[in-house]
């Protein structure tokens, strides 16, 4: 790669891979797959009384592209309160917090958005992408080791985490290295796509997700999502296959906690980790997911203790004093 485009791919990477890394995410799960609105919990919900079903549940809300449901199963009531609270002042856009580059979701929805998206964003892809296969195939190399590097000396990633993630950035790596990211008719046809798709969103502009809230925001960021899904298929990445390969095996169960282990093929290579869970009021819960949400959630308020008796009103015990004075002479 020539030094100025070498620059360029520094410059540029990260709104690329936020384009094709936008679908990945969930710790458990490791992809999530397109979203459309969501539905309103069912009375007659089943709960999940292994840990292997209760993955299993946030398994299928994904691969039924309901978000509104993984989100719903995945933290217990009073912790998703929380979220909705933290979400509509701005503080989270949680469970979007699991994606990779999360923190540039919005700027690039409203990126994506802006009326002359498809022209500006081509026109850089052209001066730095189009044709480029064998520098694009490097980058993709290049990109996987830095990944592994960084997971591996990030402090807020548990191991289970760690070694899940390592083996993402490698299936994503070799992904990256095999499709055809330098083709300029089909970057065209994915740019414009997802600029329609993040432009149903109603979820560009500053404080957008905010406004719209977390039940809100996340049936609205279903058509973006949904297209990244259809755009990545037509470079290789089969997400739907990859929930339909998912295989649950109980490790082992200690009371309230548990070890399930994950298996599952992305881009054709195999993934196979630990998630631990833990039960909370008969519900089993992801314990990573968990620690992450309470983290996007802030501190909990402070409980409210028993009143306290009332005591005299004052009027009253003038009153009193007076009778009471009186008497005495």
């Amino acid at each position: 790669m020539s030094g100025t485009r070498a620059v360029a791919w520094t410059a540029h990477r990260r709104r690329w891979l936020t384009v094709f890394a936008a679908v990945f995410a969930i710790p458990a799960l490791a992809m999530l797959a397109g979203c459309r609105p969501g539905s309103a919990p069912a009375d007659n919900e089943a709960v999940p009384v292994r840990p292997t079903e209760a993955v299993a549940q946030l398994v299928d809300d994904l691969r039924r592209n309901d978000l509104s449901a993984y989100a719903r199963h995945a933290v217990p009531p009073e912790l998703h309160v929380r979220l909705e609270a933290a979400w509509t002042e701005g503080r989270t856009i949680w469970p979007l917090t699991e994606l990779p580059l999360d923190e540039q979701l919005p700027a690039m929805i409203t990126a994506l958005a802006a009326p002359d998206a498809e022209k500006r964003l081509m026109a850089s892809y052209d001066r730095q992408f189009a044709g480029a296969e064998r520098e694009l195939r490097s980058a993709a190399s290049a990109l996987g080791l830095f990944a592994t590097q960084f997971i591996s000396n990030e402090p807020t990633y548990s191991d289970d985490e760690r070694e899940h993630y390592v083996q993402l950035a490698a299936a994503l790596s070799r992904w990256g290295q095999q499709a055809p990211l330098g083709d300029r008719k089909r970057a065209r046809s994915a740019l414009a796509r997802l600029a329609a798709a993040a432009r149903l969103t109603g979820l560009a502009g500053e404080g957008a997700f905010a406004e719209a809230g977390m039940e809100h925001g996340l049936v609205r960021i279903a058509p973006f999502l949904d297209r990244t899904k259809q755009v990545l298929l037509g470079y290789g990445l089969d997400l739907d296959a990859a929930l339909d390969s998912v295989e649950l095996t109980l490790v082992e169960q200690t009371g309230d906690r548990a070890r399930v282990r994950l298996q599952y093929r992305l881009a054709d290579q195999p993934v196979d980790t630990m998630l631990r869970l833990e039960r909370r009021d008969g519900h089993w819960y992801l314990s990573d997911l968990l620690r992450n949400a309470e983290a996007a959630a802030g501190p909990a308020p402070p409980a409210t203790g028993p009143a306290e008796p009332a005591g005299t009103p004052p009027e009253e015990d003038a009153a009193g004093e007076g009778e009471r004075a009186a008497a005495a002479r």
